[in-house]
């Protein structure tokens, strides 16, 4: 019994790891040839991802349960909501209402699902012709409310680069901050 866990706590690890390093938006690519509404919005999720990527690598216990007050949300309460506000956009690309349910996951998977969230809306976006087509739609009560893909850009979109930024600073504050390489402007780490 004692070696069946032994292997389970071994391998575990071993696969969470190897799952992060495979993780997308560690860098961003080229850019497109040309500028397309959609071109432009997958640019957009590049940013995020790579944002989301370095402002949330290699965190620790100390770093997710921290908050700048009382009254503010813990480093990991802010990675769920990112989490969340990637789930909103990816129901608006699949047609569906999106649930404010969301599961409740560790730091790790919370990390993977987000990006990898990320690359299906790019993934989508590759497939989209009309942005008009995409509305993001839920519930409030017995309100059903249905907005255009505008509300995207200033609302889901905008608010995780938004907390990105929260997660850097709490990470620079419980002293942890952003690896010193990362160049948001340029999409790469630099050596």
């Amino acid at each position: 019994m004692k070696k069946i866990i032994f292997i389970v706590l071994t391998i575990i690890p071993l696969i969470m790891n190897s799952q992060e390093k495979n993780l997308p938006f560690s860098e961003i690519g080229d850019y497109p040839s040309e500028f397309t509404p959609t071109n432009v919005v997958s640019r957009l999720i590049d940013g995020l991802g790579y944002r989301f990527y370095w402002s949330t690598e290699s965190l620790t216990e100390n770093d997710l349960n921290y908050k700048p007050s009382e009254d503010s949300r813990s480093t990991m309460e802010v990675i769920e909501h990112i989490y969340g506000l990637s789930l909103m956009i990816v129901a608006s690309f699949d047609g569906k209402e999106f649930d404010f349910k969301q599961d409740k996951l560790d730091y790790t998977n919370l990390r993977i699902e987000t990006l990898n969230n990320l690359m299906y809306i790019k993934s989508k976006l590759n497939k989209t012709t009309d942005l008009s087509q995409i509305n993001i739609e839920f519930s409030q009560g017995d309100n059903k409310l249905k907005f255009p893909f505008w509300n995207h850009l200033n609302g889901p979109m905008a608010d995780a680069i938004w907390h990105c930024g929260q997660v850097v600073t709490n990470r620079r504050a419980s002293g942890n901050p952003l690896n010193s390489k990362v160049n948001v402007f340029l999409g790469k780490t630099m050596p």
